[in-house]
This record gives structure tokens, C-alpha cells and sequence, in this order.
């Protein structure tokens, strides 16, 4: 009887314990840049992330848990980036958003991985997904999605045959640079002017008249948001009367912003845009605009749709296990019908890595204007 009793006991409290558990938020750690020069970046991805948060609580959370999401400034400096990581892990964090540049994830996922904690990442370089890593997941295209569809509006739209490139030299910087470099030497572009900037880089006379004197076919620029509108700003000054072209950065709502009318006629592939034509992103635009008083570049979008991504493979799964949602990762489908906040149907390869629809974007009065709507590659 008497063991009966403490048996009884013992599953009164195991089952007590388990409903507590229920009942606590889930974690969500983000490492993002909030300072620094990848502030933008960072900012919006953050903002994107708080904006889901805030609607999935609103609407009953995650299996009936609440979101617990906290955020941590990087300070866009790699190694607090790697601190901060260490910190989400010993918080108990369910998953990490971030960091978004590339040099600062490449260094802070050790952390998660070693937890065995999943890691959404905003960063483009292709190394990200091939070390093996199988807790890191994208938000974007990695750069040899990318590459290969700026490569082929390059030299099949503008039938360029020399280009200049202008590239920020850091992690990102030097991964998108050697990659359309390989892209473009397929289809038979020369590049005759590989010209390096610093991060954080205010005056781009030098590199703008370096581009110019190669009298190159046409430019292309890959920086930060910041010195995108710089190297546009200079690019109008000098007169440079050339198609420019980019990937992501160059036509986004923060480049804009600060290039003013020197950003009209630069073209740039894009993964994630507000203004793509699509019913549910209009309907996530208008939301973000409410909520913000401004409008949300593509980091904002990344962070956005990570959230709802979280949200529907738990909710699949029926339970919050770290290890089983990134197993789960692999391979994972996510679509607009099934949760409209994951913006565009999407999927995910053994590698962490994302392919969905894409976008062809022009600057034209000051607004980002879509061109072209292009198919996922596992459409073709």
C-alpha cells in the first residue's frame, strides 16, 4: 500500500511537472546586428521576427505555448556574435535566429551546433551550408543559387561581354565575388576590373573611377546596404552611364532610401522583396508598414518567414525537440497554403539550403519595381 501510494505520488508530480512544462513560452534567441555596420540588416531581420512573434501569440502561439523572443546586438563583430551564441544555448533557446552577415554566423554557429540547437541564418556565403553543419538553415539564397541567374541576365539580357565588379571585402563580399566570377566565366563575360572596398567604406571615388576607366560593358556592385548608396551616389556624380546591376542589396528599401534618386536604373536579382505581386506578401507588407511606420527590406521578410517556418514543422511534429525539428529540416517543404506567413512556397535540401521563386527588381522613380517573376530552380 505504502508503495502504491509513493508511486502515486511520483506520477502526480511527473505529470505536474510535464504540464509546467507545457505551459512555459518557448525560447527563440536572436543574434542580430543592431550596431555596427551591418545595423540595417540586423535591424530588419529583428523586426521581421518580433512581427511574427507578436501575431503567432496573438493567434494562441506554438501548440498552445507562447513565443519567449529575445534578441541580442552582435554588435556586427563576429566574436560577441560566438559570446552571445554560448548565451542563447545556456538560456535554453528552442532555436537561434542570426546573425545575418556571413562572417559572424560562420564563426557563432559552432556554439549551436555543439548544442545540437537549430540556427536560422540571414547570411548569403556559400560556406555557410558546406561544412556539414546540419543545424544551420537558410532565410536566402546561398550565392551559388544566386550567382548563376545575375550571371545569365548579365550576358543573355544585357549581352555584356566585360563587366567591372566592385565588391565588399569581407565573408559575404569575397563569397559573392568569386562566385559570379565563376558564373560569368561560363558564359563567356570577362571581368577586367576586380575592384575591392572596405567594409564600412565612405568615399568610392576611387573605386567608381577605376570602374569607369575599364570601360567595361556594364558594373556590378556587391556591398552593404550602406555602401551600395554610397557607390550609387558616387556613380551618378561621376556620371557613370552604364546598366548596374546587384544581387539582393542594390534595389533594397534601405538603398534606396539613402541613394535618393541615384538608385533609379540599378537592377538587382532578389530573393525576398515587398513588393513582389504576391497576395500574401502585399498582405505581410501592409502589416510590417502598421507596425513599424516604414517599410521592411528583404532581411525583414527573412526573419518574418523563418518565425511561421518554426511555428508549422513544430506544429507538425506535436512537440518542441530541438534535435527532431532539425531532422526535420532536411528536406522540409513549407507552403502559402498551408501558413501564409511563410510568404513563398519553400523548401529546404540536405544542406540547409532554401530554393523557392525569385525575383528580377528595377529602381524606377525611386521605388522597387519587379520585372520578372523567376521559377525555383527545382521548377525548371
Amino acid at each position: 500500500m505504502r508503495f502504491t501510494r509513493i508511486s502515486l505520488v511520483a506520477l502526480l508530480g511527473l505529470a505536474l511537472a510535464q504540464t509546467a512544462a507545457a505551459q512555459q513560452p518557448i525560447k527563440i534567441s536572436g543574434l542580430v546586428e543592431l550596431s555596427g555596420t551591418g545595423a540595417t540588416s540586423g535591424s530588419n531581420f529583428d523586426n521581421g521576427a518580433k512581427l511574427a512573434v507578436k501575431e503567432i501569440n496573438a493567434a494562441g502561439g506554438i501548440l498552445g505555448r507562447k513565443i519567449e523572443y529575445t534578441s541580442a546586438d552582435t554588435q556586427s563583430n563576429p566574436q560577441i556574435a560566438k559570446s552571445l551564441a554560448q548565451r542563447a544555448v545556456d538560456d535554453g533557446a528552442y532555436v537561434v535566429m542570426g546573425p545575418v552577415f556571413s562572417g559572424s554566423i560562420m564563426v557563432s554557429m559552432a556554439e549551436t551546433r555543439k548544442a545540437e540547437i537549430p540556427n536560422f541564418t540571414g547570411g548569403e556565403a556559400a560556406a555557410i551550408t558546406q561544412q556539414g553543419n546540419p543545424y544551420i538553415f537558410r532565410t536566402s539564397f546561398t550565392q551559388t543559387t544566386a550567382m548563376p541567374k545575375v550571371a545569365r541576365y548579365i550576358a543573355d539580357d544585357l549581352k555584356a561581354k566585360t563587366v567591372a565588379i566592385i565588391w565588399v571585402n569581407n565573408d559575404f563580399g569575397k563569397g559573392g565575388r568569386d562566385t559570379i566570377m565563376k558564373d560569368l566565366e561560363k558564359r563567356g563575360v570577362k571581368v577586367v576590373a576586380d575592384i575591392s572596398t572596405d567594409p564600412g567604406q565612405v568615399d568610392f571615388s576611387g573605386a567608381v573611377l577605376k570602374a569607369k576607366q575599364s570601360n567595361a560593358d556594364a558594373l556590378f556592385v556587391y556591398t552593404n546596404e550602406e555602401e551600395s548608396a554610397r557607390a550609387l551616389r558616387e556613380l551618378r556624380k561621376q556620371g557613370y552611364d552604364k546598366p548596374i546591376v546587384g544581387e539582393t542589396v542594390l534595389t533594397s528599401q534601405k538603398v534606396i532610401e539613402l541613394a535618393g534618386d541615384a538608385a533609379n536604373g540599378a537592377v538587382a536579382h532578389v530573393g525576398l522583396t515587398a513588393d513582389a505581386p504576391q497576395p500574401q506578401i502585399q498582405a505581410y507588407d501592409k502589416r510590417y508598414q502598421a507596425e513599424y511606420h516604414t517599410r521592411g527590406d528583404h532581411n525583414a521578410m527573412k526573419g518574418y518567414s523563418a518565425i511561421y517556418m518554426i511555428k508549422v514543422l513544430t506544429e507538425r511534429l506535436g512537440k518542441v525537440d530541438p534535435k527532431a525539428f532539425a531532422a526535420a529540416m532536411h528536406g522540409a517543404k513549407f507552403t502559402v497554403k498551408e501558413n501564409p506567413g511563410v510568404l513563398l512556397d519553400v523548401t529546404f535540401d540536405q544542406n540547409g539550403d532554401l530554393d523557392r521563386e525569385s525575383f528580377m527588381t528595377k529602381v524606377v522613380n525611386g521605388k522597387q519595381v519587379v520585372v520578372a517573376t523567376l521559377p525555383a530552380l527545382s521548377a525548371k
